[in-house]
């Protein structure tokens, strides 16, 4: 700030006080207001400037200081047994050296989950295992934004914490996180805490029932054992089949409607959802949103102004496209933006909303880094 000279002075009317404080304080006022954000499309760290070649499935958290923290899996390979979570920090606009945040001797890692509970602690919780259907929930907190953790801890049996998306935090600070299995079939769960995540309770199964699913209009037949002739996919042969939902993503819709939208592994390649009339104790059975999935991971957020925003792959071959959609009611959305069109894989995206309203995204970039990407507020159309 730059001091007037001492002769330089303003008359004030005798006795307008109020006058006087508009004087001094508009100055500050205008200094502090923030600047309008601008677009950013960025890696979080260089292509083959880690220890771990392969990267996946990221989170992305705000931290209390307007800082963004990720996390993801990484390693030479998904399932291999060097894969370890790991972290970066993005502060003065610069992502952090990657850091190692979770590991398990000769057990992979897999799926990071950021989030703050209503007491102001910052939670990861990650699963470790052989394989998703032998995997089991760990987890540790941050008193300090990251910077150092807790020891880790082991979920009790049957309870996986949010499986891959964040978790809702209710207004009065009630979690409401989706999971699911990948045993015998694909199912949805949702696991709530009204303690800050210090006891949960569980609802389940939720999943398209298969009949509803051969009955839904079909997409066209693929080749024999084969999804797809498009060049980059990645779709084995015989993916086009019932396994289930998995991966739940769960926005508040007012009134105690939640909403959750789910990988969908089916026939109809479709994006799954399940509704809540009670703030997540029970749950409908999910039926198709007419939206494509490609049995891919997908985010979703509902924002202050009540606009609801999905990112997801809008094909059912493939990763490649990413886009994102606006919605006002979660039923009806609108494709505004493609990310990613190249051939490649764009995926397990994750979302949520920045301290200017703008849009905060993650996603796995070609399984060689995560990328991020910074939405303007102004660049989210109305609808």
């Amino acid at each position: 700030m730059t001091l007037k000279p001492a002769s330089s002075f303003v008359v004030i009317p005798e006795g307008n006080l109020l006058l006087l404080l508009l004087l001094l304080v508009l100055p500050f006022a205008q200094a502090q207001k923030p600047a309008p954000s601008k677009p950013v499309s960025e890696f979080i760290f260089a292509i083959g400037s880690t220890s771990f070649p392969e990267s996946h499935a990221s989170t992305i958290v705000v931290l209390k200081n307007g800082d963004l923290m990720a996390a993801w899996f990484g390693g030479t390979k998904e399932r291999n047994p060097d894969v370890a979570i790991w972290g970066s920090r993005r502060v003065a606009g610069k992502w952090s050296v990657p850091v190692e945040l979770e590991r398990e001797p000769n057990v992979p890692s897999w799926n990071p989950v950021l989030f703050h509970t209503a007491d102001g602690r910052l939670w990861l919780y990650a699963k470790v295992g052989p394989s998703p259907g032998g995997w089991h929930g760990v987890r540790r907190f941050s008193l300090d934004e990251g910077l150092t953790w807790s020891p880790r801890e082991d979920l009790p049996t049957g309870f996986l914490g949010p499986i891959r998306a964040k978790p809702l935090i209710l207004a009065d600070g009630t979690i409401v996180a989706g999971s699911s299995v990948e045993g015998n079939g694909w199912n949805a769960w949702i696991e709530r805490s009204t303690d800050n995540a210090k006891t949960w309770t569980k609802f389940g199964p939720i999943t398209v029932p298969k009949d509803y699913d051969a009955a839904t209009k079909p997409w066209p037949e693929p080749a024999p054992d084969s999804v797809s002739m498009k060049p980059g996919s990645d779709a084995k042969p015989g993916t086009r089949k019932y396994d289930g939902i998995i991966q739940p993503s769960v926005i508040d819709l007012g009134g105690k409607h939640l909403r959750l939208y789910a990988r969908s592994h089916t026939l109809a390649m479709e994006i799954a959802i399940a509704d809540s009339f009670d703030n997540g104790l029970t749950w409908t059975q999910a039926h198709y949103l007419d939206m494509p999935n490609n049995n891919s991971g997908l985010d979703v957020i509902r924002l202050k102004d009540g606009r609801i925003v999905m990112i997801y792959n809008d094909t059912s071959d493939g990763r490649s496209p990413l886009n994102l959609a606006i919605s006002r009611d979660g039923e009806h959305f609108r494709m505004f933006r493609t990310l990613e069109d190249i051939v490649g894989q764009y995926s397990y995206p994750a979302i949520v909303e920045g301290p200017d309203g703008g849009l905060e995204i993650t996603y796995t970039w070609q399984r060689k880094t995560i990328k991020y990407v910074h939405v303007p507020l102004t660049e989210i159309p109305q609808q």
